[in-house]
């Protein structure tokens, strides 16, 4: 498991209380070049889906972000979805995306 830096860890805590406030299925969070900081939860309605991730970096876009240093998804099912990823990929090909379970211990 790798060890997280405080500024990654802050990712963690975040996307926890993201996916707690909803009782969502995932929560996300993620960093920007700039240094702010992103939280979201999943959207599961009947127009649209979005990941956790997929939210959190939509938020981070519409908020100017031009690029994503760091990034976590809390998840109870122990699976990071490839569409979380590739969110992430569209703005940084090297950013670390993290994975944690619902206590914050990271997985992968």
């Amino acid at each position: 498991m790798p060890e997280l830096d405080p500024e990654d860890q802050k990712l963690v805590t975040l996307a926890r209380s993201s996916r707690a406030r909803i009782q969502a299925a995932e929560g996300a969070a993620v960093r920007d070049t700039d240094g702010r900081t992103y939280a979201a939860a999943t959207v599961d309605l009947p127009s649209f889906k979005l990941t956790a991730l997929q939210a959190a970096v939509a938020a981070a876009v519409s908020s100017g972000a031009e690029g994503i240093e760091a990034a976590v998804v809390v998840s109870g099912e122990g699976l990071l979805k490839e569409a979380s990823v590739h969110a992430v990929r569209d703005l940084s090909k090297h950013a670390p995306v993290y994975l944690a379970d619902p206590s914050g211990t990271v997985i992968s």
